[in-house]
């Protein structure tokens, strides 16, 4: 049997009451969400199996995510790159940026260049808010995710799906299908059409308050594998 979903209207409205009753800060949220990515991606692709890890984060909050994952990879031994085009002003992303900096971590304007020069790839462009078309410069972005044999992590999303129905039947994200995706906090309704390997990942929620349908999860694990039928793996 599947996992209950969460919507993306419901998904917001539980990351609000995360921030008020639960008492929650967006820092704590975000960094919550960038650690179980940054596992996502160990458990995926070992270091043995290469270290460069190429991250695309959209400037809103899934590519927040991403800036928090690529810190806690490079103190794996990963050696992240970061395409961040859109960079937020908001004092918080700045904030993520500059701790990546302070590291050495690459920022490159160049994405089909360091695509060709990594191992691995995390998708953090576009999360469950995401509708409506994809702006300039992601098109060609999503289209190098769609074509590319490098395997693709996607971050609740694979970027241009919608939330509720899905692939779109056409443009950019026309044929994206990742090799695996992180469902934060709980699966949303899309993973019906996932193939790939799924993960639930954000481990900062009592299921039962909530009314979610997560597998338990394991010792210090921040994520937890699921199969199609929603079975802890």
């Amino acid at each position: 049997m599947a996992l209950r979903t969460l919507n993306a209207k419901n998904a917001a409205a539980l990351d609000k009451e995360l921030m008020s009753d639960g008492a929650f800060s967006v820092d704590q949220l975000m960094e919550l969400a960038g650690l179980a990515v940054s596992q996502a991606v160990y458990q995926i692709q070992p270091l043995q199996r290469g270290r460069r890890v190429l991250i695309a984060c959209g400037p809103g909050n899934n590519g927040g995510d991403g800036l928090v994952a690529a810190r806690h990879l490079w103190h794996y031994g990963y050696q992240p790159t970061m395409y961040y085009p859109k960079q937020s002003k908001n004092e918080l992303y700045q904030r993520l940026s500059k701790q990546l900096k302070d590291l050495n971590i690459s920022f490159t304007e160049d994405f089909d260049a360091a695509l060709k020069q990594t191992d691995h790839v995390v998708d953090s462009i576009f999360g469950f808010s995401f509708s409506g078309e994809v702006r300039e410069p992601f098109p060609k972005v999503i289209e190098a995710l769609r074509d590319t044999k490098v395997p693709v992590l996607a971050v609740d999303a694979p970027s241009s799906w919608n939330i509720e129905d899905g692939p779109p039947d056409s443009g950019p994200g026309k044929g994206f299908m990742p090799e695996a995706l992180i469902s934060l906090t709980a699966p949303k309704p899309l993973v019906k059409w996932f193939k790939g390997r799924h993960f639930i990942g954000g481990r900062k929620v009592v299921a039962e308050k909530y009314d979610l349908d997560v597998p338990p999860y394991q010792g210090i694990d921040q994520i937890v594998e699921v199969s199609a039928e929603g079975q802890r793996l």
